[in-house]
């Protein structure tokens, strides 16, 4: 299966296949999550039209909080929450990207699922 990839590589394109086997792109928004060493973002893709709807980021200029941490995560999340409901999303699911749900990918979640978003 696929050698030449990594373990995470693999393990992304397994939960990325799983979700369009579902056929879930077809009638809600993905939250897809890309988390790296100093940073995490988020972004709310509608996948029929090919659009991003929505975007939050640490690497965005005033950013107050550190992308490596969980306190700054959660400041991610909230100001993606607040994003959201401006744009008025309907229903949504998490796509975690293959990362663990722990750590600063869990802090994102629970921070969005407070400001309102149900997924």
């Amino acid at each position: 299966m696929l050698k030449h990839l990594t373990t995470s590589e693999r393990r992304k394109l397994s939960t990325r296949g799983a979700l369009k086997r579902k056929n879930l792109a077809a009638e809600k928004i993905r939250l897809c999550v890309c988390r790296s060493g100093a940073h995490i973002e988020i972004q709310a893709i509608d996948d029929v039209k090919g659009v991003t709807l929505c975007a939050a980021s640490s690497k965005e200029k005033g950013f107050a909080g550190k992308g490596y941490n969980m306190a700054g995560a959660e400041l991610v999340g909230k100001n993606f929450a607040e994003r959201a409901k401006k744009a008025k999303l309907g229903a949504v699911y998490f796509d975690r990207g293959g990362y663990k749900y722990h750590g600063r990918v869990k802090a994102l979640a629970d921070a969005i699922r407070a400001g309102g978003i149900d997924f």
